[in-house]
């Protein structure tokens, strides 16, 4: 059990961000890794050594939120910790702005791209690790991250335009 420990110490930092991506808010993020930690510890035995042990994690963290999102409505609940944190946060409005923007597009993508892009553009992993950890083929991902990226700057205005 000591060991579990460590690993979760090891650990939460990362599967806490990535979910926060996903869940919108601290609060359910927080509650989801909770609830993740607990599943991983329920299927440890499943960890073959293939991946690392991160990539498992997350995997287990995903899947856990995945299903928690059908079964639940948070959308309401994401959208008042939107309004609390636009009018909570001590950085300038325009910025604030721009954030919650940024997290209702986010919102807007399929869960599949929302998830490609939190992995390997919020957690820095790559596209294998992120293919990994959401069941995906790798060029799947690829393009969930590509065409989720293109979305984002579109719904941002940020779209280039060709020379």
């Amino acid at each position: 059990m000591r060991a579990f420990g460590s690993l979760i110490d090891a650990h939460q930092s990362a599967v806490r961000a990535f979910l926060r991506r996903l869940a919108g808010n601290y609060a359910d993020a927080d509650d989801l890794a909770q609830d993740a930690f607990a599943r991983t510890w329920e299927v440890l035995d499943r960890f073959d050594g293939t991946s690392s042990l991160r990539t498992f994690i997350c995997g287990v963290a995903f899947q856990y939120w995945r299903r928690q999102r059908r079964s639940s409505s948070r959308r309401q609940a994401r959208e008042d910790a939107y309004a609390e944190l636009a009018d909570t946060q001590s950085e300038p409005p325009a910025r604030a702005a721009a954030r919650l923007a940024l997290r209702r597009a986010m919102d807007d993508l399929p869960q599949d791209q929302r998830a490609a892009l939190a992995l390997c553009l919020g957690q820095d992993f790559t596209h294998a690790e992120a293919a990994e950890v959401l069941g995906l083929p790798l060029g799947t991902v690829k393009s969930h991250v590509t065409r989720g990226r293109a979305r984002l700057q579109a719904a941002m205005g940020l779209t280039e335009k060709a020379s």
